[in-house]
């Protein structure tokens, strides 16, 4: 048995398929993976993160700590609510983990970290936390509930108090507020629009229900990885991990050499990395029949790489992959699946946005 989220007797109430994800048992689908692919990119659906680690940080220097912590620069973020992707490194430029912080105060952030990687997080985190008297709480009080889709913010603010309901529609994308106990933030993990809402673990239920009466459909982990596979977005342990740093995981954007003089965890590596030059990362569409899987093997121009993240798109009705392969990335490779040679067109990620499609098909 692994560990539950406040929200496990819905889904097993409703039919889902559990499985282990990091530990922790969480719904695959509910009956259609496909159906529920689709109805986040044309409406609105909801997915349990409960099982995402959130940390709340505080004290006078823990800008500061965070500026050594994190390859991207929180001193981007200045006003409360606003949002920050960055990655999390080793010495060496290995990823430990990726995640979003968010400000709440000049003396107070909010880490969201993910669920497979919270405890070594944590131990991470703590180490360096305590040259900088920096207090670390980890939140098992907090559930969170995101809500995508194109149609998925209305319902949302439809829960909120009459008066908070226009301030939660104004959000801007990567910003948050609390309204109440809740704190909602215009961020998410399908390439859609919609509301991530971190609120109390006894309200979790309620919520989840109340969404669903307003026309929001239960999603589960199957869907959220085709949509942000679709969208582009790196998973961790498939697209980066501890033996990859950002620089060669389509991540180059969340890591910040200006200012010259911020020496964050990893810097030094990254350098030398930006300097040599390395592996590419890409989108691949599969121009044969079957399925891209991570670890299958990419022949390119330049040698031999490796797919990280590969499925089936519902949206774009074919096999869409992330691959890593030496440069030159060249217009075309061939993928090894089951013992055969099949070509693949080499394309640059995302594959869909706001349900549109940004590459031919």
């Amino acid at each position: 048995m692994g560990l539950k989220t406040p929200l496990y007797e819905s889904h097993v109430s409703r039919g889902a398929k559990i499985v282990d994800f990091g530990g922790w048992d969480m719904p695959l689908h509910y009956g259609s993976q496909i159906e529920e692919h689709h109805a986040v990119r044309r409406d609105a659906g909801m997915f349990d993160v409960s099982h995402m680690g959130v940390i709340d940080l505080s004290g006078g220097r823990v800008r500061e700590f965070l500026q050594r912590l994190l390859a991207n620069d929180v001193g981007r973020i200045k006003n409360p609510g606003q949002a920050l992707y960055s990655c999390m490194l080793l010495p060496d430029g290995g990823v430990i983990d990726d995640l979003i912080v968010y400000l709440v105060s000049q003396t107070e952030y909010r880490l969201v970290v993910n669920a497979g990687t919270r405890d070594k997080d944590l131990a991470w985190i703590r180490r360096h936390a305590a040259d900088f008297d920096v207090a670390v709480r980890e939140r098992r009080d907090l559930a969170m509930i995101a809500v995508q889709g194109p149609n998925a913010r209305v319902p949302t603010a439809s829960l909120l108090d009459p008066a908070q309901r226009a301030a939660a529609l104004e959000l801007q994308p990567f910003r948050g507020a609390e309204f109440g106990p809740w704190f909602i933030a215009r961020t998410g993990y399908t390439g859609e629009d919609g509301f991530e809402i971190i609120l109390p673990a006894v309200d979790a239920v309620e919520c989840w229900n109340a969404l669903q009466a307003a026309g929001v459909r239960p999603a589960g982990l199957g869907a959220r990885d085709t949509l942000r596979l679709e969208a582009g977005m790196n998973l961790y342990g498939n697209d980066m991990d501890e033996h990859h740093h950002p620089l060669e995981s389509g991540l180059s954007w969340t890591v910040a050499f200006e200012p010259g003089g911020r020496d964050f965890i990893g810097r030094e590596a990254l350098e030398s990395a930006r300097r040599a030059g390395g592996l590419n990362f890409v989108g691949l569409l599969l121009e044969d029949r079957g399925v891209l899987r991570s670890h299958q093997k990419v022949i390119a121009a330049g040698g031999v790489g490796e797919v990280t993240s590969g499925g089936f798109s519902p949206t774009l009705n074919r096999s869409i992959a992330l691959a890593r392969i030496p440069p030159p990335a060249g217009v075309s490779v061939q993928v090894e699946i089951r013992g055969k040679l099949l070509g693949a067109s080499v394309v640059k990620p995302p594959f869909v946005r706001h349900g549109k499609a940004l590459i031919s098909v």
